[in-house]
């Protein structure tokens, strides 16, 4: 039975409702939150003083029916801006660390961007799954990998990172890498950055190899994501850029978009034999198609494995990349995404249509 799209663009409101009072910023960009009572509108993690009743908030999918509507923007959350716009302290202060990894920043430094050293704390806990110094950190050891790696100095890579020692910036750098500095060669990293779409924000990591991670983020979920990646790859998982992200996140733009015909960004998934065999064969399912558990079990030639197709299918970290959204019960409903059921049917409608909906 063929699957027939029946839903709009907003996820159900129970879900909405979960993830306002949840503040989850997953759903930043998805939808927005209108208290009646405030005659104001907030994106979905932001945190006012006085929690919202439910039966006081409508939701929206857009800045400007909020407006329409007669709400006003929330001084807090700013949630005209862009989405996956950072608030201007934030995006003044990682600035400034980009251009020199090796500044110090002092309590006095936060205050004079507008921001306090507990805000500061906050926010890329929330945003980064770290605090400010441990993003600060594993950006300076990120760039001077890269530098290693493509043959520039020992001494302009530590000197540089900001370490006052070859001492220190050895066993920061070992800590991090399992590798000294000099054998860098063999070492190897994941590169993480987080990526905006009209379905929320994603967690994407890549090395050498190719994308490693691709998941709709859940910020609660970020520390287990870290350790999964660094035990599945055992290497360091670190932020920074990386030539793969760069492609994904553009390709990213181009599929949302309906513009791209085929990722060209390699995947670098690593799992067991079976669960390769199962993911190799979903990135044969072509855009707008759909298949069933059992068909798949069939196309990998194991057509009683449809239980252990069914897992593997769930434990793919690559969501678009490799499709798992394109399978579906042998009776044509939809069944379990890791994303959330309403983003798996707007992926398909949206690979249908050539477009999102709404």
């Amino acid at each position: 039975m063929a699957y027939q799209p029946t839903f709009k663009l907003l996820p159900p409101r129970a879900e909405m409702e979960r993830a306002m009072l949840a503040h989850d910023a997953t759903y930043d960009g998805v939808f927005l939150t209108a208290v009646r009572t405030t005659g104001i509108f907030c994106r979905p993690s932001c945190r006012p003083p006085r929690a919202p009743r439910p039966e006081n908030v409508e939701f929206f999918g857009s800045v400007q029916e909020c407006l329409f509507a007669g709400y006003r923007p929330c001084r807090l959350c700013r949630p005209a801006q862009p989405h996956g716009a950072p608030p201007d302290w934030a995006a003044a202060l990682i600035a400034r660390v980009e251009a020199d990894p090796a500044v110090k920043l002092a309590a006095a430094d936060l205050r004079a961007l507008g921001a306090t050293p507990e805000r500061v704390r906050r926010w890329f806990t929330e945003h980064y799954g770290m605090t400010f110094a441990a993003w600060r950190r594993a950006r300076r050891l990120a760039g001077a990998f890269t530098a290693i790696r493509e043959g520039g100095d020992l001494d302009d890579a530590a000197f540089g990172s900001g370490y006052g020692s070859h001492s220190g910036f050895r066993a920061a750098y070992g800590k991090t890498f399992g590798e000294t500095p000099g054998r860098n060669g063999k070492a190897a990293a994941l590169f993480t950055a987080f990526m905006d779409t009209p379905l929320g924000r994603m967690l994407a990591a890549a090395g050498d190899d190719g994308v490693a991670l691709l998941e709709f983020n859940d910020r609660t979920m970020l520390p287990a994501n870290y350790d999964e990646m660094r035990r599945r790859f055992g290497c360091a998982v670190v932020p920074g850029g990386h030539r793969h992200l760069d492609t994904l996140r553009a390709e990213l733009a181009c599929y949302f978009a309906g513009t791209l015909a085929a990722f060209t960004v390699p995947p670098a998934p690593r799992g067991t034999p079976f669960q390769e065999r199962v993911w190799t064969e979903l990135r044969r399912i072509p855009p707008a198609a759909t298949i069933s558990y059992d068909e798949l079990a069939r196309r990998i030639g194991q057509p009683t494995a449809q239980r252990a197709v069914a897992r593997a299918n769930g434990q793919n970290r690559l969501a678009i990349l490799i499709p798992c959204h394109r399978v579906i019960g042998k009776d044509g409903t939809l069944t379990g995404y890791g994303g959330g059921l309403w983003r798996k049917r707007l992926l398909l409608e949206l690979e249908r249509l050539g477009r999102l909906p709404g």
